[in-house]
């Protein structure tokens, strides 16, 4: 018999999930980029204030590569589901996620990296 999968590994399959959806358009793009999960985003990325022109806890981040360190992208467990209020949202909103990272990473609109991006909206 299988063991259950524990919640953060069934986060993990709904991020692959997301960028196996994204790899038929975005292969070549998409194979020198490294995809990770953290818990949550380290002090350093979070804001608070006036000014503030994006929510304070994001969801993820996206880094260009640099010397020997390729291109990543992040998304962060813990904020998408404290936000998400059952599965089917969690799902979608990690897919939303990891195409606007994409997006910025690559530097175009989340709707092409995804033409259903604003769909959902």
């Amino acid at each position: 018999m299988p063991l259950a999968k524990s919640r953060s590994e069934r986060f993990d399959d709904l991020v692959l999930d997301a960028v196996d959806r994204l790899r038929p358009r975005w292969e070549r793009q998409l194979s020198v980029v490294e995809f990770a999960v953290e818990e949550v985003p380290p002090l350093s990325e979070l804001g608070d204030g006036p000014g503030l022109t994006s929510d304070p806890i994001p969801f993820g981040r996206a880094d260009t590569a640099t010397g020997q360190r390729p291109a990543a992208i992040v998304i962060y467990r813990r904020p998408l589901e404290a936000r998400a209020r059952d599965r089917d949202t969690l799902g979608a909103m990690v897919h939303d996620t990891v195409v606007e990272q994409v997006a910025t990473l690559l530097g175009i609109s989340p709707e092409t990296v995804d033409p259903g991006y604003d769909d959902r909206r």
